[in-house]
């Protein structure tokens, strides 16, 4: 019988079957009946065959599988779809913490089960490795031997290059950093190549080496070259190359620490253990592993205390970027005496997350005793294979912390010294420094809080408290990461744009290179930056809002009704904007330009779009709205006149008069400041008018526009000394008793009384 036959017959079977029992109409049962029985009856023969029954329930789960896991896989996908944002973080949280409780229950139930990671000791392992010293001795002594002759050779080279290195520049710098660390690993290279030449040629038989030689010097290379890239960040020897803000005390002290670490751990883990795997048993190695570990947490926990206050002054020194670093002289750690201690330990800290940082600073060694002392309890429970796993991640914390302080200390240098540009760059746009200065101080502090978020996230994954790497792998993941990278990548474009805008309106503006702005081009360039100023930001806003996800579409109508409100309920504004368009439009008003609006007269300094700000003569500053400006009296355009209206007695001669006043214009053109901003001859009008008791006299002088009144001061000075030398009086104020007379000269005689008798 064909697959297909049986399929065929089954189907018929269980149709029927079904047909049978929900009941059909009875018009048709009749003609069912017959077809019904004979379906039963088939479906009754192949249940009751082995094998008929088993071939049956193959194809039914064949048939059944693929629609199963179809429903299955279309449910996920409808679930996850719903599955809202908030519910996601309380999945990953509760998950994170179910984590961390069944861990922490693993531990203590092993810490307290009275099997320890030592149990596996017998005693006698001491001796095993003593008795496998004898046939390394002579290796030990010639490998390090050599390698302590190459290093004392190189010695005064490291001291020149680091020498050198304080006078050169940064790239310089780089290669002499670059080169000395070849150096150091070409030293311990060659060093266990000569060991390996000395002991397969000299010891021995020759051309043979044995397994336990081979395992020393493997871990000698090793050993040595994790101290290389220890000396790489330090550089305990040559404080010129040193890439981390230490002083030579302080890096000499760290580095002697980590060499005494890892030659414990290093030697003892590749060379020890391995000997007593092989003489004692996997038990004896797993506890000598145990031991070692125990006896280096111990130090590193002595060493933490020891130095809890002189790393805190560090921490804390590196929490500020305008701290001065110094590498020749003692630095924080140094100086972290008990009275610096006692200032550190001071309320008078800065607020806000940087001074909620540097109190944690100062707690610092409770962090590591904690985390010391967790890594403890793990070496105690844990086989040999999962405290070499965590040692390995303690590394890889280290190196974590390692690697996001020297980044935040570099960057902190670099707010502290800030960018210098060329003095041409400078002098063309004097203002772009500073506006980089300020923007790099706001960036890179930014991008010092990112690094410390995204190192401690990733110590998190490394000890399995978040399994960040698997989150980033997740769609929302990706989504999040890639949103705060393009939000990144936007503000930083913004600010390009922006700054090119307002460096070259600096340029344009800077009248020490190309043409001389008019008042007019200071006026609009001024206008435009502030103008483009603001789109620049609204657009900038709206990116940022669209790539986090929100629909600005609605935010924009909001905005336009919004808009529209607030022009009905600022009328006035509107107005002023309105009215100071048609002003630029009009070329009204500068800045520089010297105006009476709304009944005030100052120079202009700052124009907008809806004020004009003015400084008068007597130093106060005003700021009208264009709304109430009915009338603009502009004293700054194309040329101006110095009147002067002047005064003499009835007595003088008016053609002597105005001779005088022509040669004191005469002198007023010779004039060393005033002189040069006449622009023509004087204009003579004559007779203004008759005082009470003074004839006026008046006539005008054309200056540039704006330079009327000093060329006005310095003309009146010169009439006054003209004056008094020609003996023409200026009258002042006064009254003068009159009692008349005739034509021939006759007055009328004074009557004098007298009182006495």
């Amino acid at each position: 019988m064909s697959s297909y036959s049986f399929k065929t017959r089954l189907l018929a079977c269980l149709l029927a079957f079904f047909v049978a029992l929900t009941g059909a109409p009875s018009a048709a049962q009749d003609q069912a009946a017959e077809g019904a029985d004979g379906a039963l009856s088939t479906l009754l023969d192949v249940l009751k065959d082995d094998a008929a029954r088993e071939k049956l329930i193959a194809e039914l789960e064949a048939s059944v599988a693929p629609a199963a896991e179809a429903v299955a896989e279309t449910a996920t996908a409808t679930a996850q779809e719903q599955v809202s944002l908030g519910r996601r973080i309380a999945v990953f949280t509760q998950e994170a913490v179910e984590g961390t409780v069944e861990r922490a229950t693993a531990l203590w139930s092993g810490l307290t089960s009275g099997e320890n990671a030592l149990s596996g000791l017998r005693g006698d392992e001491f001796g095993i490795v003593l008795s496998a010293l004898p046939s390394l001795l002579l290796v030990i002594v010639i490998t390090v031997g050599i390698y302590i002759g190459l290093r004392l050779l190189a010695r005064p080279f490291y001291r020149r290059m680091g020498n050198r290195a304080h006078e050169a520049n940064s790239f310089s710098t780089a290669l002499l950093f670059v080169g000395t660390n070849l150096v150091d690993a070409v030293i311990v290279v060659l060093a266990w190549a000569a060991g390996y030449a000395i002991t397969v040629l000299a010891l021995g038989e020759f051309g043979n080496i044995g397994i336990r030689q081979t395992m020393y010097l493997n871990a000698f290379l090793i050993v040595e070259m994790v101290k290389v890239a220890i000396r790489v960040v330090l550089s305990p020897s040559a404080s010129g190359l040193r890439i981390v803000p230490l002083s030579d005390s302080a890096a000499q002290s760290l580095y002697r620490t980590a060499k005494i670490v890892v030659s414990v751990l290093g030697y003892g883990q590749l060379l020890v253990v391995p000997i007593v795997n092989q003489s004692a048993s996997f038990a004896a190695g797993s506890g000598i592993t145990a031991l070692l570990a125990v006896g280096v947490l111990i130090y590193l926990m002595t060493v933490v205390w020891a130095r809890r206050k002189p790393v805190a002054a560090w921490i804390v020194a590196m929490f500020d970027p305008h701290a001065p670093v110094q590498t020749d002289q003692p630095g924080p750690a140094e100086q972290a005496t008990a009275e610096a201690a006692a200032e550190i330990e001071a309320p008078a800290r800065p607020g806000g997350l940087r001074g909620m940082l540097m109190s944690l600073a100062l707690i610092w060694h409770w962090f590591a005793l904690v985390y010391l002392t967790a890594i403890f309890i793990v070496v105690m429970t844990q086989p040999a294979e999962t405290t070499f796993a965590v040692l390995i991640a303690s590394g890889k914390v280290l190196a974590t912390l390692v690697a996001a302080s020297l980044v935040s200390g570099m960057l902190a240098r670099s707010i502290a010294t800030g960018i210098s540009l060329p003095e041409d760059v400078t002098m063309k746009l004097p203002l772009l420094e500073p506006r980089l200065n300020g923007f790099m101080t706001r960036a890179l502090g930014a991008v010092r809080l990112v690094i410390m978020a995204i190192a401690v996230f990733f110590i998190l994954d490394i000890i399995s408290v978040l399994d960040v790497r698997g989150w980033l792998g997740t769609q929302f993941g990706q989504e999040l990461a890639g949103t705060l990278v393009t939000l990144g990548l936007i503000l930083v474009v913004a600010f390009a744009l922006w700054l090119a805008m307002t460096s070259w309106v600096d340029f344009r503006l800077n009248p020490e290179y190309g043409a001389v702005p008019t008042a007019r081009e200071t006026t609009l360039l001024s206008l435009l930056r502030n103008a483009l100023t603001i789109v620049l930001v609204v657009l900038t806003l709206m990116f940022c809002l669209s790539e986090i996800g929100l629909d600005i579409g609605p935010l924009l109508a909001s905005a336009g009704v919004l808009g529209l409100a607030i022009g009905f309920g600022a009328q006035k504004m509107v107005q002023d904007i309105i009215t100071g368009v048609f002003i630029q439009f009009e070329n009204a008003i500068n800045v520089g330009d010297v105006i009476t609006v709304g009944g005030t007269t100052g120079g202009v300094e700052k124009l907008s779009v809806r004020s004009v700000s003015l400084r008068d003569v007597h130093g106060v500053f005003h700021i009208i709205p264009f709304s109430s400006v009915d009338m603009v009296s502009n004293f700054s355009r194309d040329f101006s006149f110095a009147v002067c209206d002047m005064g003499v007695a009835y007595r003088e001669n008016v053609d002597e008069v105005r001779e005088v006043m022509h040669a004191c214009f005469d002198e007023l053109r010779e004039h060393p400041d005033q002189g040069g901003f006449i622009l023509g001859d004087l204009e003579w009008f004559g007779v203004q008018s008759f005082g009470d008791s003074a004839v006026v006299l008046r006539c005008r002088i054309k200056t540039l526009p704006g330079k009327q009144w000093g060329v006005g001061r310095a003309y009146n000075e010169i009439l006054k000394r003209q004056f008094d030398a020609a003996g023409i009086e200026i009258p002042f104020p006064h009254q003068t008793i009159f009692f008349g007379e005739s034509k021939d000269g006759k007055t009328q005689p004074l009557k004098v009384v007298s009182d006495e008798t």
